[in-house]
This record gives C-alpha cells, sequence and structure tokens, in this order.
C-alpha cells in the first residue's frame, strides 16, 4: 500500500502522530496555542503603543 504525501505539513503531521504518544501530541499543540496568543498579545500591544507614548521632553 502507498500513501502519496502531499505537502511536508501533512508528512510532519503524519510522522509526529506515528511517533508521539498522545500526551506529549497534546502538549505540544498546547504549546503551539500559547506562542500563537503570545505573539497575537504582542501585535496588540504594538498597535497601541503609539498611542501610549509621550513626545520626546517627557511632556504630553
Amino acid at each position: 500500500m502507498r500513501m502519496r504525501i502531499r505537502s511536508m505539513g501533512v508528512a510532519l503531521r503524519f510522522a509526529e502522530s506515528v511517533l508521539l504518544a498522545g500526551g506529549q501530541q497534546q502538549a505540544r499543540q498546547n504549546a503551539w496555542a500559547a506562542v500563537c496568543e503570545n505573539r497575537r498579545y504582542a501585535a496588540d500591544r504594538a498597535l497601541d503603543a503609539p498611542a501610549r507614548t509621550t513626545p520626546r521632553g517627557g511632556r504630553p
């Protein structure tokens, strides 16, 4: 039986499902979700930063 892998992502997910136990796989997914949430938080802060800064000299 031959299986055709369409992309590198599919191949990596397949290898992960074979090699990692369910608990490890869930922990990896949770960690990735946390990374994505931190990126969103950082992006939101970066967008808000100009509104919170004061001009040079420290006076608003």
